[in-house]
C-alpha cells in the first residue's frame, strides 16, 4: 500500500515536472516555428504549423549581418568570464579561508548590489563610458558584465570553496607552497567542478544581458541581444525575422546548456554530500 501511495507520488510529480517543463519551454518553440514562416503569415494569427520557409534566416544572414553581433557575443561573454574569475577566485579564497567580522557584511552587500534596478545608475555609467571612451566598445561591455555578473560568481565560489577543507592548504604552506601557487595549483583544480558550473552559469547571464548591451553599444561591439532589438521599428516589429533572428541568437546557448547540462548540476550539488 505504501508503496503503491508513493509511485502514485512519483507519478503525479513526474507530470507536473512534464507540465511546467512545457509550460516554460513553449514560447521558445513557437518562436522556433515562427522563424519558419513568412512575415505575412506571422501576422495572420496563432498558428503552430510553420510554412517551412528559410527566407526570414536568408535575409538575417545577408541583410542583418549576423555574424558580427554573433562573434560580439561570444568575445564579450566569454572575456567577461574569465575576467570575473581571475577577480573573483583571490577574493572568495580570502572570504572562505581567511574571514573577518565582515566577511558575511560583505557578501551581503555585494549581493545586496543585484537587487537594485540597473536604470537607478544607467546616467552615472553612461557619463562614465562617454568620458572615458567606452562607448560602444568591446573591452567596455567585457567590464561592465564583468562587473554585473561578479557578485554572484564570488558568491558561488566562497561557497564552493568553504567546502575545501583548509588542512590541505595549510598542508601545502608547510612544503612551501606561495600564496599563488596555493591558489593556483592546490585550492583550484580541487574546485574544477565549482569553477566550471560558475563560469557556464555567467556564460549565460553574459551572453543573455539585454539592458546593458541596448543601452551602451550601437554597431561595432553589438552582442546579439542588441541584434535582436533592432528588428523593432518604427514601422513596426518584423516578427518573422525577430523570430530567425532569436533563434540564432539563443540557438549557441541551448546547445551548450544542453550539452554541459551533467556538468552543471555536479557542479550546482558540489560539496553538497560529504
Amino acid at each position: 500500500m505504501a508503496r503503491a501511495v508513493t509511485n502514485r507520488h512519483k507519478t503525479i510529480a513526474t507530470i507536473a515536472a512534464w507540465a511546467v517543463a512545457l509550460v516554460i519551454f513553449f514560447p521558445i518553440l513557437y518562436t522556433i516555428i515562427t522563424s519558419f514562416k513568412s512575415e505575412q503569415e506571422a501576422i495572420q494569427g496563432f498558428s503552430l504549423i510553420p510554412s517551412g520557409t528559410l527566407e526570414s534566416y536568408a535575409e538575417v544572414q545577408s541583410q542583418y549581418n549576423y555574424f558580427k553581433p554573433f562573434m560580439n557575443s561570444v568575445i564579450l561573454a566569454l572575456g567577461s568570464t574569465l575576467l570575473a574569475l581571475v577577480v573573483a577566485i583571490p577574493a572568495a579564497w580570502s572570504m572562505a579561508f581567511s574571514p573577518t567580522k565582515r566577511t558575511k557584511d560583505v557578501l551581503m552587500w555585494m549581493l545586496s548590489t543585484k537587487m537594485m534596478p540597473a536604470v537607478a545608475v544607467l546616467f552615472p555609467i553612461y557619463l562614465i563610458f562617454r568620458n572615458l571612451g567606452l562607448l560602444d566598445s568591446r573591452i567596455g561591455m567585457t567590464v561592465m558584465l564583468m562587473l554585473i555578473n561578479l557578485p554572484i560568481v564570488i558568491w558561488m565560489l566562497y561557497t564552493y570553496f568553504r567546502e575545501i577543507p583548509g588542512e590541505i592548504l595549510e598542508a601545502a604552506r608547510m612544503d612551501g607552497a606561495t600564496l599563488w601557487g596555493e591558489i593556483l595549483y592546490v585550492l583550484t583544480p580541487m574546485a574544477v567542478p565549482g569553477i566550471a558550473s560558475t563560469m557556464l552559469l555567467n556564460i549565460i547571464l553574459a551572453w543573455n544581458e539585454a539592458f546593458w548591451t541596448i543601452r551602451l553599444t550601437t554597431t561595432n561591439a553589438a552582442p546579439l541581444t542588441a541584434f535582436i532589438s533592432s528588428f523593432s521599428s518604427p514601422q513596426g516589429l518584423f516578427w518573422a525575422k525577430l523570430s530567425a533572428a532569436s533563434t540564432l541568437a539563443i540557438a549557441p546557448i541551448l546547445i551548450m546548456g544542453w550539452f554541459s547540462q551533467k556538468q552543471l548540476v555536479r557542479g550546482l550539488t558540489f560539496g553538497a554530500v560529504k
